[in-house]
Formats: C-alpha cells, sequence, structure tokens
C-alpha cells in the first residue's frame, strides 16, 4: 500500500492528469466551434454547481435530520472534536448528529455555513467511543485536506464535458437535411465529449479513492492507535448497514450521500460477505490480523474503478501499514 508521500505524489498527478485533459480537450473544442455557445453552457455548468456547493448543506440538513448539537448536549463528542481538531490544527468545525439509523459520518460545509461533521444516531448506537473518535479523524482528515472543495472543482470538469457532449449530438441530430455534413461533424465532436466525460469520471474516483486513504492516514496519525480503531470501525459500520438494509429496504436511498459517507453503503454487502468468508468477526482484534490474508480477486478490483471508496480488504491492509 502506498505511504503519505506517494498518495500526495499520486493526488497530484491525478488532479493534474485530469485538469490536463480538459484543458486540451477544451481548447480543441474551441478552436473547432462557435466559442460563444461553448462558454456559455460551460459558464452555465459552473454557476450551477458552484450555487449547489453553496446550498447543499441545507438541502443536506433538510434531507437527512441533521440537527446541530452543543456542548452540554453532548459533552464527551463535542470534546472529541475540539481536541482532534487541534492537533489537525484547524478551526474546530460545527458537530452535527443525523437522526438516521445507518452507521455512517460525513464532512461537509461551504462558505455560507462554515465547516461541519454530521454523525448519525446509528453510528454512535453501533460503535465503541474509541471507534467513534477515529471515524472523526478520519472527517476531520478530509477537512483539514480541502477534500470538499477539490471533489466539488473535480466533478465539474466530467459534468462540463457530458452536457456539452449531450448538446452537440441533440444539435446534429435535429439539424436541417441541409446541414447534414456539418451535424454528423456536431455528432462526432458529442461523441467524443461523452467518451470524455467518461475518462474522466474515471480518474474523479480514483482521486476520491486516494483520499479516503489520506484521510484514513490523517485519522491514523492524530489518533492514538488510530489505525486499530478506524479499521474496527469501519467493519462495524458494514457490518451493521449490510443488517439493516437486508432488513430495511428503505435505507437504502441514504446512498445518495455515499460521496460524503466514510464508508459507501452501496458495498457494504460485499463487505461484510467478504468477512464472514474469511471467517473473522469473532472480535474486534482479529478483524485486521485475519484480513491480511485475504487477496482481492480481479472481479474485486474491476468494481472498485466504479466506486468512491477504496475496496474494504485493500483499505484495510492500508491502514495496517500505518499503524
Amino acid at each position: 500500500m502506498m505511504s503519505t508521500l506517494k498518495l500526495k505524489a499520486s493526488m497530484v498527478a491525478t488532479l493534474a492528469a485530469i485538469i490536463g485533459l480538459t484543458t486540451l480537450f477544451f481548447t480543441v473544442l474551441l478552436s473547432l466551434m462557435d466559442a460563444l455557445n461553448i462558454y456559455t453552457i460551460a459558464l452555465f455548468i459552473v454557476f450551477f454547481n458552484v450555487v449547489q456547493w453553496l446550498a447543499a448543506p441545507y438541502l443536506i440538513d433538510a434531507m437527512y435530520r441533521v440537527k446541530k448539537v452543543s456542548p452540554s448536549e453532548e459533552p464527551e463528542l463535542y470534546s472529541m472534536v475540539e481536541r482532534l481538531s487541534r492537533k489537525s490544527r484547524v478551526k474546530t468545525p460545527q458537530l452535527m448528529i443525523a437522526r438516521i439509523p445507518l452507521p455512517n459520518a460525513f464532512a461537509y460545509g461551504s462558505p455560507l455555513t462554515g465547516n461541519r461533521i454530521a454523525v448519525t444516531t446509528g453510528l454512535l448506537n453501533s460503535l465503541d467511543r474509541e471507534e467513534v473518535e477515529a471515524v472523526i479523524g478520519h472527517e476531520i482528515g478530509h477537512l483539514k485536506h480541502r477534500d470538499v472543495q477539490i471533489m466539488m472543482f473535480v466533478s465539474i470538469l466530467p459534468a462540463l464535458f457530458y452536457y456539452i457532449g449531450y448538446s452537440l449530438m441533440w444539435s446534429g441530430a435535429f439539424s436541417r437535411r441541409d446541414e447534414r455534413g456539418s451535424s454528423v461533424y456536431l455528432a462526432l465532436i458529442g461523441f467524443i465529449s461523452i467518451i470524455l466525460y467518461w475518462v474522466l469520471t474515471l480518474f474523479t474516483l480514483y482521486l476520491s479513492r486516494l483520499r479516503e486513504y489520506y484521510a484514513d492516514a490523517h485519522s491514523a496519525s492524530i489518533v492514538e492507535d488510530g489505525a486499530r480503531k478506524l479499521s474496527e470501525g469501519l467493519v462495524k459500520i458494514a457490518e451493521v448497514t449490510a443488517t439493516m438494509r437486508r432488513k430495511f429496504r428503505d435505507t437504502y436511498h441514504m446512498s445518495s450521500l455515499k460521496t460524503l459517507f466514510i464508508s459507501d453503503p452501496d458495498s457494504a454487502g460485499r463487505d461484510i460477505r467478504e468477512i464472514y468468508r474469511t471467517d473473522i468477526w469473532r472480535n474486534d482484534r482479529e478483524l485486521v490480523s485475519k484480513y491480511l490474508r485475504r487477496k482481492v480477486t480481479a472481479a474485486e478490483q474491476f468494481a472498485e474503478l466504479f466506486s468512491t471508496h477504496p475496496n474494504m480488504v485493500k483499505r484495510l491492509k492500508a491502514l495496517q501499514q500505518m499503524a
């Protein structure tokens, strides 16, 4: 697994590749087409995403029943956030509790609301306090590394080519007969834009997975015995989530927040099947040592390409090397 320096280098290289590909193809588009139309689409997409970013905290609070808590309501939890924020040298974020049974946590915010860390009631009921501490350390890592802002910026670039591609393809499809030659030309550029959208999406997902590793490393560095605590917490989150999704189908809609969550709800079932297949669900201390002996299959590696979070086995192995 990657060291912290290698993680930083990989993230910089991935971000550079995303921006470089976008700049190159956008320059080609501007040279071949009506620059005014392209700029109009680009400005609309950027404006829409910025507005969405600014309004997102309010929407998240409403959808997931998120409530700000005071030090008097949750003194131990509040003290935990303050202590880890000081160790991370970041301003203490607002502590929020999401009234949902799904065990998870997420960092979010905008210039209008400031940074926030939310933990769900399901997380507080499912994990030991030391594991909750490691999860909060992970979320503070996201805030310290400005992952919310970086992923918002990076996600604009695939969206840009998605809308450009489809607008060009529709323009070509509904053009007049005397413009058939140019319509084929527009449709071809649109098709190439859609291909670039998928390529950039894969790069964006890879960057998201790298930043999860980076946040894990931050938790391991600021929480005493953080690698062990976070490893156990991640496995418990996967186990409880998988059980809840089998019993309560309405928890599935919560996976729309999976890019924010510390663990991907959509892969919880697969993760817990891996746990039981390795016969390690005995006690918290045995989880990681048993996982280290398991190999990730080719099918799991392929599935990971389309995931916002790393494969659970690989993630736990990385945490062990950070210990």
